[in-house]
């Protein structure tokens, strides 16, 4: 579908076509020192995304990212820039932009230089005499993954019980906010019991399905077995009632359909060439419209716009202008220290244990700002930026590109040889990281946690690296 015979379109489209049609747009923007970062960023953006989409390697993780970022931090801001208009005001003066915009463009190139060093490091030496060491690849327990579909099962029935049936996950996200309050799991002072309930409650589900996808995509005995299948049939009926778009966030949605289809279809670069390049066209087209789903009948208001670049510059990708709105905040309030992001560590100690507990870095922005509605973003760089500056974003981006490139080249190991089989951990934990890059990189990690920590308990609790007795149940 995607092949090196389209190679010069792509990139062509991605850095020239695509930027020159937006910077064409009317509008009130002003082509200062932003506007013309901005187009660096966009253009640098779009190569990096044009050569993860060309790969010979799937690079889940690497795609992703590039294609977070060409979108939410390089097209949609140039078309604000460009139009004049921002989702979110801008409180400070304009050359905290062209700081936020030159930051981003320094920690892209940080995240390129950490995944530049893991290349360089030899993977297949040590990842052998690490298999050696431990007795195999990390590949799931079989006894803990049926208690993980127990668990799965028993967790999203209490959910969908505690919310008062099947019927109220098909209605809006509103109603289902509404219902949560009203169970008295939330509070005004924590939302950590929520946060559990929403996290147990689709999770494990999520994940227990994943695992049964491959094995029925990896294994002809499993394929064969009324059991698995039916099992399976019951996850997918159980997922689509927790995990469907209508009663979830997009970036949740988004991660379970990216996680779901890499799982399914793990060594077709087809498929994996197919979601970067379709997720731009789902970006700018569909996305500023998929939130119809968020609020009731009476609170939907559509988007009205004679363009199809409007939505970009009026609603959504706020990342940037964000950037710009913390470097203000921190200006006038100096770093944190830390203190941020050891309050998204620690998410699960309630408010009335810490008093002290750090709010989201959106939602403090947001209040600074004076919005009503705090419901921000705070992208991956604000996170670091807040906490400890620029010598913080770019060696946090910078171990993040490190790990990235790492678990990337171990995912392509695993999926294009033969590998730790069915039961491979890192053939789930791979596709799922890589959907849930969109919630980590939008921000704010407060947020982000939850979900984030319960997906790795439930992969440690069922992990194993004994591959010779998991191999006889293949």
């Amino acid at each position: 579908m995607l092949s090196r015979a389209v190679s010069v379109p792509l990139i062509l489209g991605l850095v020239c076509f695509l930027p020159a049609v937006i910077a064409a747009q009317p509008g009130s923007g002003v082509r200062d020192t932003a506007y013309w970062l901005q187009l660096v960023l966009t253009c640098y953006a779009g190569a990096r995304l044009a050569t993860m989409i060309l790969s010979a390697r799937r690079r889940l993780l690497q795609g992703v990212f590039w294609m977070f970022v060409y979108i939410a931090m390089g097209v949609a801001p140039f078309a604000q820039v460009v139009i004049g208009q921002t989702p979110t005001p801008m409180v400070g003066p304009r050359s905290d932009l062209v700081t936020a915009i030159a930051m981003i463009l320094v920690g892209c190139a940080a995240f390129d230089l950490g995944a530049l060093l893991a290349s360089r490091r030899p993977l297949r030496r040590r990842a052998a005499a690490a298999a050696a060491a431990t007795g195999g690849p990390a590949v799931a327990h079989p006894v803990r993954l049926r208690l993980l579909v127990l668990l799965a099962l028993l967790a999203s029935g209490y959910y969908v019980m505690k919310l008062g049936g099947p019927a109220v996950f098909f209605s809006s996200r509103q109603e289902i906010s509404d219902t949560v309050a009203q169970s008295g799991v939330a509070s005004t002072e924590s939302n950590v019991g929520s946060a559990f309930l929403k996290g147990f409650g689709t999770v494990p589900a999520l994940l227990a399905f994943l695992f049964l996808t491959r094995r029925l995509v990896t294994s002809r005995r499993a394929r064969r077995s009324p059991s698995t299948v039916l099992v399976w049939v019951a996850l997918a009926a159980v997922n689509l009632v927790v995990n469907n778009p209508i009663s979830n966030a997009r970036y949740w949605f988004l991660t379970v359909l990216v996680s779901l289809l890499f799982t399914a279809f793990p060594s077709s670069a087809a498929m994996y060439r197919t979601v970067l390049t379709m997720g731009v066209v789902g970006a700018l087209v569909l996305f500023p419209y998929a939130d119809r789903f968020r609020y009731d009948d009476e609170g939907y208001r559509p988007v009205q716009s004679a363009s199809v670049f409007e939505p970009l510059a009026t609603k959504d990708y706020d990342q940037t202008v964000m950037f710009a709105n913390t470097i203000s905040w921190v200006e006038t309030r100096g770093h944190t220290y830390g203190r941020q992001l050891a309050g998204s560590a620690l998410f699960f100690v309630p408010r009335a244990v810490w008093s002290g507990k750090p709010e989201d870095t959106g939602v403090r922005v947001g209040e600074w700002m004076g919005m009503n509605m705090t419901n921000l973003s705070a992208p991956l760089w604000t996170e670091f930026w807040v906490d400890f500056g620029a010598p913080g974003m770019i060696g946090g981006l910078a171990l993040i590109g490190y790990a990235a490139a790492r678990t990337d080249r171990r995912y392509a190991l695993a999926v294009t040889r033969a590998g730790p089989g069915p039961g491979s951990v890192l053939a789930i934990a791979a596709p799922l990281i890589a959907g849930y890059t969109f919630i980590l990189l939008r921000g704010p990690l407060l947020q982000a946690a939850g979900k984030l920590a319960i997906g790795a308990l439930c992969l440690v609790l069922i992990t194993t690296f004994r591959e010779q007795r998991a191999a006889r149940r293949r």
